[in-house]
């Protein structure tokens, strides 16, 4: 058995603001002490002027493995997540070869295993023709089904109608949906095309890929859900009207239609393409300031459910073609923690809400076991963050293995000193210990 005291903390737990410390025995939250005297323990930290937040939980990351890891890997992203207080992840499908059945899923566990100092899960995607794969999952054991309601990066588009039909009323889990309107990106790709050539500017990448093509989509797949009774969770929310396609004013575990927001739609505008360009082109776009500050209203009134980042590494040399070559996509785990942290700081959200966000909700979402809060009992997945530290992104300090990111140059007030994943310090003072390993996440469902 060993213990380790976190002493005199500034915890952000459960909508409250404490000073606490934090006794770990294991991989296990022993106890939280809030006054009194501090029980002895093999090891303490002190952290004093310091916040202590629960791991953060990433619910839509794409790592690259098997098959494209000239731009990612398991081992070098989940680095990179726990060196930005990201504790535990669930990784997309659209690998080489695609995760549509159990026995690829398998081999992306068993390597994760091997390598990740995260905890991790891996979604099962659905094709047009594999209902008979998503009706063997066994719910406690993956995170969920994703469905590409349109075509991103691996094209596993789903638009067979009968399917869709099925998946929706079928499902043992929880589906996850990529939702923009196929037939209105190709009717707006034409156009624009044949108005720019392959020269197109970036800033017409939230015309081509526009608000209305996701709304539409999303609409298509919550009348689905509400039809059939499943449970969706609608992915990267890019647009301000999609939110009222969402249940609200419900507690989240008893709603049935929830959505996801990532950081990018929270933090950059269409106003930034010509500075930005490819850098910032994802699918959905990034689109108006009008919805940017709509995501940002939902997230505070309780619309939106869940912030994340829809990492999605490409290497610099791809990004760095003309628009219609240019992959979709950006790696954000190392900086989704802090970048929230900094909306904090310029006042639009509070530290309660990133945690509650980022941490406590896709626990109560996904229902995973013992992890998202500081709670005896609960796994020991903390991260300590210093206030008022600023820092600069720089090459020299970014673990993608891609080596860039969308926030090179920015300076942030909040830095993460030390990240812990099952009471193991998996990063500290700037270094990831590459002994440590995560664990498989379950599902109490």
């Amino acid at each position: 058995m060993s213990t380790l005291l976190i002493k005199n903390a500034t915890v952000i737990n459960e909508g409250t603001k404490t000073n606490a410390s934090v006794l770990i025995e294991n991989d296990l939250i022993k106890a939280i002490i809030s006054d009194g005297e501090l029980p002895a323990a093999d090891k303490v930290i002190d952290a004093t002027g310091l916040l202590l937040l629960p791991g953060a939980i990433d619910d839509q990351v794409h790592f690259r493995e098997p098959g494209l890891t000239h731009k990612a890997n398991i081992e070098s992203e989940s680095r990179a997540a726990v060196a930005g207080g990201i504790t535990s992840f669930m990784e997309m499908p659209n690998t080489k070869p695609q995760a549509t059945t159990h026995e690829v899923l398998e081999e992306k566990y068993k390597a994760a295993a091997k390598v990740s100092p995260a905890n991790y899960s891996f979604y099962l995607g659905a094709t047009n023709d594999n209902i008979d794969e998503i009706l063997k999952t066994d719910p406690k054991t993956i995170c969920g089904i994703k469905i590409f309601m349109g075509s991103s990066t691996g094209n596993m588009l789903v638009d067979d109608e009968e399917t869709l039909g099925r998946i929706f009323a079928e499902s043992p889990t929880i589906l996850t949906t990529h939702c923009e309107d196929e037939a209105t990106i190709q009717e707006n790709t034409t156009i624009y095309k044949n108005k720019f050539g392959e020269d197109m500017p970036f800033k017409y990448h939230p015309v081509i890929r526009s608000a209305e093509a996701c709304y539409k989509s999303s609409k298509k797949a919550s009348t689905l859900a509400r039809k059939h009774g499943a449970r969706l969770h609608i992915l990267h929310l890019s647009s301000a009207e999609e939110l009222d396609l969402l249940d609200k004013d419900l507690p989240l575990k008893d709603k049935k239609v929830t959505g996801e927001v990532c950081v990018h739609h929270l933090w950059f505008t269409d106003k930034d393409y010509d500075k930005y360009g490819s850098r910032i082109k994802w699918n959905p776009a990034v689109k108006s300031e009008h919805d940017r500050d709509g995501l940002r209203k939902g997230l505070i009134d309780g619309s939106l459910d869940v912030v994340a980042t829809d990492h999605a590494p490409h290497t610099i040399e791809e990004k760095n073609n003309k628009y219609f070559s240019a992959p979709s996509g950006g790696p954000l785990v190392q900086h989704a923690l802090v970048s929230m942290l900094e909306m904090v700081k310029q006042g639009i959200f509070t530290y309660e809400l990133v945690v509650e966000k980022m941490c406590h909700n896709p626990a109560i979402l996904f229902e995973i076991e013992k992890r998202g809060y500081i709670r005896e009992g609960y796994k020991a997945d903390l991260v300590l963050v210093k206030p008022n530290e600023n820092w600069e992104v720089k090459p020299e300090n970014i673990l993608y293995k891609c080596g860039w990111s969308p926030f090179e140059g920015t300076s942030f007030s909040h830095k993460v000193v030390q990240t812990f994943v099952n009471g193991q310090s998996a990063y500290a003072n700037g270094k990831v210990n590459t002994e440590v390993r995560g664990e498989r996440l379950s599902f109490d469902r």
